[in-house]
């Protein structure tokens, strides 16, 4: 009896001692794979103190934090500043599919000129393979602009379209290179559309543009209700906190969709509220900052009824999965040519990502483990690809082309992470168009700023730990 309950003992303690270390009140912990690492900044297994950990994984916001602002962030700063990731094919013309676009435009420039069509290169005008990649948007002749010319916020949303000569013959090279290797690449419609056009991102930078009231809100209502695993019970577009509650109910893939979403709209508003249009009054100058008000507004805990904090934390959340695509696509994207035919600069991407940024990434030991989703179920994994293809259609209801562009371009960065995460070949037996390659690392860096802004900027404003 004696060494029977010494044996039933210890098969307990060993249960109790696995499950301690697997088990979360969310399930996410199994979604999580922490290894132990002799680098500085690693998620610590051992620590007694367990406050400030990301999803219940044995990872700190500090974590993140450090490994972000001191060392990715500033890779990745300069990294955009390239003429690889500079440039990105967007189609702006593409139309609303959910519902007439009613909304008036806030902002009297809602117009916006591209380059006249004999000012660009002859293979983007014409080229055979890919149709014709750039036509000329006419401008508007008529305008449901606000007419009160006056408005000194009139012209925050305007998109600044404009190529330099140097840029347009850049791109030139970069369509016949990309043409030697068009059986390789995946069918993206905008890429293959003869209404896209190329905008320099430098020039447009995500910030305040004053699109906002009910068009924005219908955006992200719509947004949101494509979590196709919300409970049938309030799947009805309506009482999106009701649907928010419910999300501990959810299936893990139903929390992750909406976790991904959620960050994604926290990181958005972060840009929008470190980068401010403020109108000069009283003979002072118009300028751009950090608006704490419109922060707190927007993520405060009392006036958002506590979830603020948690929107927040989402955010880190989508950071840690891009991080892991990115992880798990550096074999891939070390192969990378990284053309522009500008060899010096073309030299200086590459190490940057080889030498710099992806040796970083390999540091960091905590990752999302994508093996435990979709498990012998194809339908639900149908499901999750087809919610989120409509998401990227709804980006094409925007009103502002300003956001509508950023919006396109992180709801792409996000897809291409699932998509590296979620494929089933070996990770070189797949092809990431060039448009996908510039939105995930640009959409990875507006996740990283946002995560700079928080610790810099906003962290007096709110506690996330």
């Amino acid at each position: 009896m004696n060494d029977k309950f010494r044996t039933t003992t210890m098969i307990v303690y060993v249960f109790l001692f696995i499950f301690s270390h697997v088990s979360c009140n969310n399930d996410l912990s199994i979604l999580t794979q922490t290894t132990l690492s002799t680098t500085s900044v690693t998620c610590n297994q051992e620590n007694k103190n367990r406050s400030g950990l990301i999803d219940d994984c044995n990872c700190r916001f500090d974590d993140i934090n450090d490994i972000n602002n001191k060392k990715l962030y500033p890779i990745l700063k300069i990294l955009v500043k390239k003429n690889y990731f500079r440039f990105y094919p967007i189609n702006l013309k593409k139309q609303c599919q959910f519902w007439i676009d009613d909304s008036k435009c806030v902002l009297k420039d809602c117009a916006v000129k591209s380059c006249p069509v004999d000012q660009l290169p002859e293979t983007l005008r014409h080229n055979k393979n890919h149709h014709e990649y750039v036509k000329h948007r006419q401008e508007s002749t008529t305008s449901e602009c606000s007419s009160n010319n006056n408005d000194k916020n009139s012209s925050l949303g305007e998109l600044n379209k404009n190529l330099s000569d140097e840029h347009k013959q850049t791109i030139e090279k970069w369509i016949q290179f990309d043409d030697s290797l068009l059986d390789n690449f995946c069918d993206i419609d905008d890429e293959t559309s003869a209404d896209v056009e190329y905008i320099d991102l430098l020039l447009n930078k995500e910030r305040y543009t004053g699109y906002s009231g009910q068009s924005t809100k219908r955006i992200w209502t719509a947004i949101y209700n494509e979590n196709c695993f919300f409970m049938s019970g309030s799947k009805v577009y309506y009482n999106l906190r009701q649907k928010r509650q419910n999300i501990k109910d959810l299936c893990l893939e139903g929390r992750i969709f909406y976790r991904l979403i959620s960050g994604l709209h926290s990181s958005i508003s972060i840009h929008l509220c470190s980068n401010y249009f403020f109108p000069g009054y009283l003979g002072l100058s118009d300028h751009w900052g950090p608006n704490t008000q419109e922060f707190s507004r927007r993520f405060d805990p009392k006036q958002t009824e506590d979830e603020g904090p948690l929107w927040l934390k989402n955010l880190y959340f989508i950071y840690l999965i891009e991080l892991r695509a990115l992880d798990k696509a550096i074999p891939y994207l070390e192969q990378v040519a990284y053309f522009t035919g500008n060899e010096t600069d073309d030299e200086d991407t590459k190490n940057l990502l080889k030498n710099q940024l992806f040796n970083e990434i390999r540091k960091f030991a905590n990752h999302f483990n994508e093996t435990h989703l979709f498990k012998d179920n194809e339908q639900l994994r149908y499901e999750f690809k087809e919610h989120f293809r409509n998401i990227s259609r709804i980006m094409d209801c925007v009103g502002c082309d300003k956001c509508k562009i950023w919006g396109k371009l992180q709801i792409q960065a996000l897809g291409t992470a699932l998509k590296i995460l979620f494929n089933r070949k070996e990770i070189h037996a797949f092809q990431l168009q060039r448009s996908e390659i510039v939105s995930l690392i640009n959409g990875f860096a507006q996740l990283s700023y946002s995560i700079d802004q928080l610790e810099k900027t906003f962290k007096p404003f709110i506690n996330i730990s």
